[in-house]
């Protein structure tokens, strides 16, 4: 059995909508983010960086959310395209893209602190940062004219980007304000598992 430890609205957010798409059978175990009990012993067993999220498959224990997705993907077929093709090194190229430099520059604006004494001013400069990232995203999306990410095929970068593109709802020019990049976080919104997600981590509004 396949087990999620998540917290609402956290980095098990993708995760957590790619497992409700593939329809396997999986646990939900909360890590009381709250209380701290993501620096706990016993979690740090599990996630020695003290982060979420942490999946449990089998004697496997996985952390880092992209790799989370590329490892369900992997052991799921359907959700990315096949080994050796262009298309595969494109969702390749994207899910590193997503999370090493829109997701960690998204980092810097929810934690500024951790940069520097000047936290209004880090917060400031990543969000002027995020901005052209989003711009990236939107022309990526305007140029193929599909559905997804990738194309015409939903896969395992879908839920990683409508989740960083969500964590933007704060900012003056969110990525939802975007024509392409709007349209498509609509379209995954929509789809029935993320709104199965939505409505077990009691997400509020505006979602995204």
């Amino acid at each position: 059995m396949i087990e999620l430890h998540y917290f609402p609205s956290n980095a098990s957010f993708a995760p957590h909508i790619l497992l409700e798409e593939m329809g396997v059978p999986f646990t939900l175990r909360v890590v009381d983010r709250a209380n701290n009990e993501h620096k706990s012993p016993a979690y740090l067993k599990l996630n020695p960086n003290g982060l979420i999220p942490t999946l449990v498959d089998g004697d496997l224990v996985l952390y880092e959310t992209a790799a989370i997705l590329m490892h369900l993907a992997d052991c799921h077929p359907g959700f990315a395209p096949a080994p050796g093709t262009p298309e595969r090194a494109e969702y390749y190229k994207w899910m590193v893209w997503l999370t090493n430099t829109l997701q960690a520059m998204l980092i810097h604006y929810f934690y500024p602190d951790r940069m520097a004494t000047d936290a209004a001013e880090v917060k400031a400069r990543a969000e002027a940062q995020v901005a052209p990232m989003l711009d990236q995203l939107d022309a990526h999306l305007a140029r193929h004219g599909g559905d997804w990410f990738l194309g015409s095929e939903y896969t395992a970068v879908d839920p990683l980007a409508f989740m960083l593109c969500r964590w933007t709802r704060m900012q003056a020019r969110p990525a939802k304000t975007r024509p392409a990049l709007g349209a498509y976080l609509k379209r995954v919104f929509d789809r029935p598992a993320t709104q199965r997600v939505v409505a077990k981590e009691q997400l509020p509004d505006p979602v995204y």
